[in-house]
């Protein structure tokens, strides 16, 4: 699990390109991205409530494209290169890859001969993994795969790799919410307002 962040005043427009292929290489599989947020009373609050750049009817949820302050970067180029990011690492190939990546590296202190037992929610729970990403999802094929893959290589870990799955499923409707939100016009106007009154 890895908690990422855009929209820092130091962020280049390359660190999209550079937290997906970081998050990839390291097969981060629960990766959760959003942007910039400034708590109240914080350090970051004060100096960004000094330079006027604190919004104030933010949701504060940083997983939507909302932020409570006025970033440095382009609010559209931050907005498009966050959902860049959401787009990527949340699409069924690049995340069942990251799972495999996961597994090649994973070493769990399993005791030899442990006994599993199986309980009737995680039987429930496979019968309703494959009936909904084996059959149903479009994306089907990747799913297969992974459980093969797992039950040849990590047969131990096919419990693990189907919750893995299901969080992926989740993470995609988490980008299909947010896909088509834009930046309103209002607000890229007071940014350029803010950033220009303040010399930046």
């Amino acid at each position: 699990m890895g908690g990422f962040i855009v929209g820092f005043d130091s962020d280049p427009i390359s660190i999209f390109k550079s937290q997906i292929n970081f998050i990839q290489k390291s097969g981060i599989v629960t990766a959760m991205v959003g942007l910039l947020n400034a708590p109240n009373e914080t350090r970051l609050w004060h100096r960004l409530k000094k330079e006027n750049r604190i919004l104030p009817d933010a949701s504060g949820d940083n997983t939507d494209i909302e932020t409570n302050l006025i970033p440095k970067m382009n609010f559209e180029v931050l907005v498009n290169g966050y959902k860049q990011i959401l787009r990527t690492i949340y699409a069924p190939k690049q995340f069942y890859e990251r799972i495999q990546t996961f597994f090649k590296e994973y070493k769990p202190n399993e005791k030899v001969g442990a006994k599993f037992k199986v309980e009737a929610y995680i039987i429930k729970g496979f019968f309703k993994s494959v009936f909904i990403l084996g059959i149903k999802d479009k994306f089907r094929v990747y799913y297969w795969k992974l459980f093969l893959s797992t039950l040849i290589k990590y047969p131990r870990r096919l419990g693990l790799a189907i919750t893995l799955a299901a969080q992926g499923f989740h993470f995609r409707k988490v980008y299909e919410k947010i896909k088509d939100m834009k930046v309103d016009n209002a607000l890229l106007a007071r940014q350029v307002k803010v950033l220009k009154g303040a010399g930046v």
